[in-house]
């Protein structure tokens, strides 16, 4: 069965934003992941988050671990940090060139719950891996990335060359056709939406949208595949976003 299965095809994952959202999308595109407290407060204006709403909403962040106070601004704490990094990794893929080999994960543990058994499956997802059958997992090997270390404990790693044709194989894994579905629908969306906080909920979505991208070989893509324009949009949004700002602070 294929993963990362959407709800339907072209259906939009569009959700409601609070004022942490708001400040958690902000410091997860930014790069340093910081920002000044004038600054935050001047981007936070646009998305209908007032003073006295950041305020409380900063300082429940701070209490519950998200952000850390820096000299005069905020930060991600270090355990968003691995969050900023698969969404940094979901927006710009580390690539290489594909020469037909294929990663296999082989769960190899016994005995474990189903809390262990879901956690194992999620950090095999969000590694790009999809599931063949139980316990054997794949995905063609064009990607430059490490495995942590302490998967080694429950899985072993092969390199293999299935005999099935790899696009085909490709198709059985992952639903190509509804994700590319999905994301022309994201992208006529955002060509639509001209206000500051549905913008922003839109590209919310199209990062949890590119976090379940394959990321597979060109020769393995459906014809008309979205990703790269997907990936620039969000760019190019988030560039222009904190660069209007900074142009507005330093303005005053």
């Amino acid at each position: 069965m294929p993963m990362n299965v959407p709800a339907r095809s072209g259906a939009l994952d569009l959700r409601p934003l609070s004022a942490r959202s708001v400040v958690l999308s902000l410091l997860l595109g930014a790069h340093p992941p910081e920002l000044p407290a004038r600054e935050l407060a001047r981007l936070v204006e646009g998305f209908d988050v007032g003073g006295s709403t950041l305020r409380a909403a900063l300082s429940r962040m701070v209490a519950a671990g998200d952000l850390r106070r820096t000299d005069g601004g905020y930060r991600l704490s270090d355990r968003l940090l691995d969050r900023q990094r698969r969404q940094d990794d979901a927006v710009h893929p580390r690539t290489r060139a594909w020469e037909g080999d294929w990663e296999m994960a082989v769960i190899t543990a016994t005995g474990r719950g189903p809390a262990e058994r879901a956690e194992l499956r999620t950090r095999l997802t969000a590694l790009r891996l999809a599931e063949l059958r139980e316990g054997v997992w794949l995905r063609p090997a064009n990607l430059t990335r490490a495995l942590s270390g302490d998967l080694d404990r429950v899985v072993q790693h092969y390199t293999a060359r299935p005999a099935r044709p790899p696009a085909e194989l490709a198709e059985t894994l992952w639903p190509l056709q509804d994700w590319s579905a999905t994301a022309r629908t994201l992208l006529a969306h955002i060509a639509g939406e001209t206000r500051p906080a549905g913008r922003l909920a839109a590209f919310a979505a199209v990062v949890r949208h590119l976090l379940a991208d394959p990321v597979l070989p060109p020769g393995l893509l459906p014809a008309g595949w979205p990703g790269v324009e997907l990936r620039a949009a969000y760019t190019d949004y988030q560039r222009d976003l904190i660069g209007e700002v900074r142009a507005r602070v330093r303005g005053t």
